[in-house]
């Protein structure tokens, strides 16, 4: 009697369809080089990618898969995607269609849920034809000396599908640090000598090892990276400053920071592992090498201006093994400027005077370290060799001679002293710059 129950309970659930998986929401982010759709699923679902050409069209099928949301809201503007349709295909899935205004390349993925997002299904289309950038590359050059500037490459936190923190009042940790780092670039944007150079310009996320290469490929002479901290207890609160630890971290706070930032990439769908071996052995003498000790350094002068505008919740540069902050060759500093998850700190972090008080105390810190630790070759690194000995011009002696007998470029000598010609006076002072 039992077995026959059993077998008439397997034959009735046999009777109903599967369960089918839900799109409950459609979200789209343009980048600088691609186009980001998230499809948030409530449970796994498997998909097919197909692209049609004559017209060009990106074809999306999910399996036994309905959807809630609605695609007619999307804002395409700016992207190749003209419009976007669905459709029931084969009775029980769901067919995805989108109609092109330019070539793509597309990649698909699944992403199964984690503690930071639910499941989706991700579709990027990446360009195919060169488009232009939303920031010019700084370029290292000053025209009147042939000097180049300080790069600073600033990197916002998060963006796009990775809100980061969120905090009592939604304020997310995106929105809060683009706008920090924007006040920090129009500031280093009106130093001589400095180029600043937004890594994120927009709402759109770039992987952590993204955000490093593009410092690379800008020939950056500081990453610094901007975020709002988040800890499990709301009474936590402070800024912070950190660098890079190629061993454990400095403290539990730390570990636990950089552990969760690492974490954005699984928001962002890109793996974890880092298979770059030329990478990973510089790494292993970093801790010999200038670079992490011009980050503390350098983060020690950042933090002492943090402290003038917020509590610090530590009262020196932290260590933890960030994945972002991993450039052998770029010294690289990353900023919690407060706890969005601390109602207090959260409130102040959302107001535009925090914002600039929070993005001048950074520039502050920035600025005095590079005035005095120039790199060379830069304009900041001329200027302050300019200050050297004096030298009175006597009865037969000329520039190209003066020059010769210092050892120093003549277009540096005219250049410090102000001189566009030859002449010279007997008795005038001329200051001599250190070579």
């Amino acid at each position: 009697m039992g077995r026959m129950w059993v077998w008439a309970i397997l034959g009735m659930l046999s009777a109903f369809p599967a369960w089918s998986v839900e799109v409950h929401d459609v979200r789209l982010w343009r980048a600088p080089d691609h186009t980001r759709i998230v499809f948030d699923l409530t449970g796994p679902a498997d998909h097919k990618l197909i692209v049609l050409e004559n017209p060009g069209r990106i074809v999306l099928d999910l399996e036994n898969a309905t959807i809630k949301a609605s695609v007619a809201d999307l804002k395409l503007d700016g992207t190749p995607v003209q419009l976007v349709r669905t459709g029931v295909r084969d009775g029980e899935d769901l067919r995805v269609v989108l109609e092109l205004s330019a070539d793509v390349k597309p990649r698909s993925f699944f992403l199964k849920a984690n503690e930071q997002a639910g499941d989706r299904l991700v579709l990027d289309l990446y360009d195919k034809a060169p488009r232009a950038q939303a920031q010019p590359q700084p370029t290292k050059s000053v025209q009147h000396t042939n000097k180049r500037d300080i790069i600073i490459a600033i990197d916002a936190g998060h963006g796009g599908e990775d809100p980061g923190a969120i905090g009592p009042n939604r304020h997310r940790e995106k929105d809060v640090v683009l706008a920090i780092a924007k006040e920090l670039n129009a500031l280093l944007k009106a130093d001589k000598g400095f180029q600043p150079s937004m890594i994120r310009t927009g709402d759109y996320y770039i992987s952590l090892r993204g955000r490093r290469d593009l410092a690379r490929e800008r020939q950056a002479d500081l990453f610094v990276s901007i975020h709002a901290d988040a800890f499990k207890r709301r009474e936590a609160h402070g800024a912070s400053v950190y660098a890079l630890s190629t061993q454990g971290a400095t403290s539990t706070a730390a570990s636990y920071l950089a552990q969760r930032e690492n974490a954005s990439d699984l928001v962002g769908g890109v793996t974890l592992s880092d298979k770059d071996d030329v990478l990973a052995g510089v790494l292993a003498d970093l801790s010999m090498t200038s670079t992490l000790d011009n980050s503390l350094k350098l983060g020690e002068r950042v933090l002492r201006k943090v402290d003038t505008v917020a509590k610090l919740h530590k009262t020196r540069v932290e260590q933890a093994g960030f994945a972002v902050l991993k450039s052998p060759d770029i010294p690289s500093i990353l900023v919690e400027t407060g706890f969005i998850s601390n109602p207090s700190e959260s409130k102040l972090l959302s107001t535009s005077a925090y914002q600039k008080k929070m993005a001048r105390a950074i520039h502050a810190g920035i600025r005095e370290w590079f005035l005095a630790h120039p790199p060379s070759g830069t304009l900041i690194a001329w200027q302050k060799q300019q200050i050297g000995q004096q030298y009175i011009i006597a009865r037969g002696d000329t520039l190209s001679g003066i020059a010769e007998r210092f050892n120093v470029p003549l277009s540096d000598l005219k250049i410090r002293n102000g001189i566009s010609g030859e002449k010279i006076l007997v008795g005038q002072k001329l200051l001599i710059p250190t070579t």
